[in-house]
């Protein structure tokens, strides 16, 4: 795969975290989905409308919710994310890594592992 096709897949992946995730709008972030959307997170249906519903929840529970991508790498027709997740300002956060597969430019699978940031930890490493 050509390094253009790899930065416009990573641009895809930046631009579904803004409109999906920071701004809630579900028409944008489905823009950027292919025709068929696998989901591999239990708690998300697969298409377009379990992205809505998704959404949806973020709008009414956690209005404030930012994604901040510390990391995005592309190979092949995958993209992988290492996010800051915040849904209160101020929060410890969530430390997430996000698997993205792509077909001619559109998101069509995803994947998810995520933590909760602790608020001690035996080490001075930090998640990010």
């Amino acid at each position: 795969m050509s390094s253009a096709r790899l930065e416009e897949n990573k641009r895809t992946v930046l631009a579904f975290y803004r409109a999906a995730i920071n701004d809630k709008d579900h028409a944008a972030a489905a823009a950027l989905l292919g025709d068929h959307y696998v989901q591999h997170n239990p708690r998300i249906a697969d298409g377009p409308d379990g992205l809505r519903e998704f959404v949806e929840t973020l709008r009414t529970n956690f209005p404030r919710l930012r994604a901040e991508v510390r990391r995005i790498f592309a190979e092949d027709d995958h993209v992988v994310a290492h996010v800051r997740g915040v849904r209160v300002p101020g929060g410890p956060g969530t430390a997430i890594v996000d698997i993205f597969r792509l077909e001619d430019g559109r998101i069509v699978e995803h994947w998810d592992v995520m933590q909760q940031v602790p608020d001690e930890a035996r080490n001075p490493n930090g998640m990010f």
